[in-house]
């Protein structure tokens, strides 16, 4: 029965490799979109940096190779890529959807494996603080790029909005200095306990498969 015990194993690599990518991409999936990119930076960061942690961490300590973070962060891109090709498709415009940056955050998850020779604990503190200060400073460059994301929200508003969620004039410089710093602060907290819960997932796969 070995043979059936090794299929198991890695059909439940798959399951869960691809379940986990659609979870980081759908976690507020109207953060993607320009209307509300601006409005809900904290949230994107908070949301995008801990699901990024606990997938990149439960694969990285499941195959115990430094560079599984980065690949898992390169499927999550390739993914989004594909949903902004298909919204390009239905005639949105080209920035109409902001991919966000995962791969930088997670190549630093990455380095903190490898420079601790593959450390789990030391994974999880330092390599899980990077993610949560690095992720929003990428990806406030990124959305910088956007030419003009209110009057493009105005212009192309999306079909699948409810009503309560039209377009509205940005809040943030009414409640936060610094969204950055803000989701930068939240994610750099959050990440420690969320990966240790990846890593806690990889034990508990571990013992599922024995």
């Amino acid at each position: 029965m070995v043979w059936l015990r090794r299929t198991t194993h890695y059909l439940f690599i798959v399951v869960v490799a691809v379940n986990s990518t659609l979870l980081t991409i759908n976690a507020g999936d109207y953060i993607f979109y320009t209307d509300w990119a601006w409005t809900s930076f904290v949230v994107f960061s908070i949301s995008q940096s801990t699901m990024l942690v606990v997938g990149a961490i439960y694969y990285m300590l499941f195959t115990g190779v430094p560079g599984t973070a980065t690949y898992y962060a390169t499927i999550m891109t390739i993914y989004t890529w594909v949903a902004k090709g298909a919204w390009f498709a239905l005639g949105y415009p080209y920035d109409f959807v902001v991919v966000p940056v995962w791969i930088p955050s997670a190549m630093l998850l990455d380095l903190a494996y490898w420079a601790t020779r593959r450390n789990k604990h030391a994974a999880i503190l330092i390599g899980g603080v990077l993610v949560g200060m690095s992720l929003p400073l990428f990806n406030m460059i990124d959305l910088l790029l956007v030419a003009d994301p209110l009057e493009m929200a105005f212009k192309y508003p999306r079909p699948t909005l409810p009503p309560y969620m039209t377009p509205i004039e940005p809040q943030v410089g009414k409640f936060y200095n610094s969204p950055v710093a803000l989701g930068a602060g939240a994610g750099a907290v959050l990440c420690v306990p969320i990966a240790a819960l990846g890593a806690k997932l990889n034990t508990w796969t571990y013992r599922w498969m024995a």
